[in-house]
């Protein structure tokens, strides 16, 4: 058994829900001897079969949060579960905001936006206690009802299905074979998407691979760290509220998938756009402007995208591409509808 393991979020959530009494059983957690957060605190051990809690950093437990109501002169304190109202004139002078965080990195912007809103209420002259709760957003592990009666409060109502936290942010990912066309085309995008008001970084793979990624090779694990580099830092844009274009050509699908999850865990769901740029192999040829295809058929470049390597073309793609016979405007604007919903 290792000696230590990792937890992600969501999984220190479960451990919470366990410790605070919110779950009959404990959480399934991969065999080790100790656990630990993502910031390298111990979180728990196990003996093989008993998990035992050393602590559970973020989360309050709900009996410490019931008597420091009640020392603040709460008697009897009522809840609402996720964002406020959009009337508030219902709620009570003082309100225990309970705001589903499981999953979610403490800096998550879409629960600071989620905790702002309470913050417009604080306003009207109400006391807000705001309240980072142990479940997840989209399905909640426990009754709103339940966990309201767990920190000694009664719920008075709330987003009661908790629904899925979204920054507004989006990450339009571009693949396909070299010369394919994402660069010109991503570039356009953004000219485009500045055109509408937005905020927009972008991401191109020979531009990122000279800044962020020097020192890297082209073996298939290099490759890989490539992309999840531009996919983390695409997710960094989209989780405050941004637009990142990116233009890599990312050909393994399992690395697209690894992007996609963590842009859409920090970002919400939605936030991901894959646009396949599917201009033919032998188009792209034709163009070879560096004349890399040509160097290697001859060999010389090895594990060459498309020629000695294979490209995994995308059946998950939100968007395809065909570039033959239309001009890059026409190729941009269609990106750009699909990332609008028009």
């Amino acid at each position: 058994m290792p000696a230590r393991s990792r937890l992600g979020d969501a999984q220190v959530a479960a451990v919470a829900r366990y410790h605070f009494g919110l779950a009959d059983a404990a959480p399934e957690l991969p065999p080790a001897e100790e656990y630990e957060d993502a910031q390298g605190v111990l979180v728990a051990t196990s003996d093989g079969e008993d998990l035992t809690i050393a602590e559970v950093p973020r989360w309050e437990a709900p009996a410490e949060v019931a008597a420091d109501l009640r020392e603040r002169g709460w008697e009897f304190p009522a809840a609402w579960f996720g964002a406020p109202p959009a009337d508030v004139s219902g709620l009570p002078s003082r309100v225990l905001a309970l705001l589903p965080a499981a999953g979610l990195p403490p800096d998550s912007a879409a629960l600071a936006r989620r905790a702002a809103a309470w913050g417009a209420v604080r306003a009207t002259g109400r006391e807000v206690a705001v309240l980072p709760v142990p479940v997840t957003p989209e399905a909640p592990e426990v009754p709103a009802a339940d966990l309201a009666a767990a920190y000694g409060a009664e719920l008075l109502g709330g987003d009661l299905g908790g629904g899925p936290l979204a920054t507004g942010g989006r990450v339009v990912f571009c693949t396909g074979l070299s010369g394919a066309g994402k660069s010109t085309i991503a570039a356009r995008l953004v000219e485009l998407l500045v055109e509408e008001g937005r905020t927009v970084t972008l991401l191109d793979g020979d531009e990122v691979r000279h800044h962020l990624s020097a020192g890297l090779g082209f073996s298939r694990a290099d490759r890989n760290t490539n992309v999840l580099r531009i996919g983390w830092v695409a997710a960094q844009i989209a989780k405050h509220g941004g637009t990142a274009v990116c233009a890599p050509i990312a050909p393994y699908a399992d690395v697209r998938a690894h992007v996609r999850r963590e842009v859409e865990r920090q970002a919400g769901p939605g936030s991901f756009v894959l646009v396949h740029v599917a201009t033919s192999l032998a188009e792209c040829e034709a163009r070879d402007r560096k004349g890399l295809y040509a160097r290697a058929r001859r060999g010389e470049i090895p594990a060459f995208t498309g020629i000695s390597d294979p490209y995994e073309a995308p059946v998950d793609a939100e968007v395809t591409v065909e570039t033959s016979g239309r001009s890059v405007d026409e190729c941009a604007r269609q990106v750009l509808d699909a990332v609008l919903g028009r």
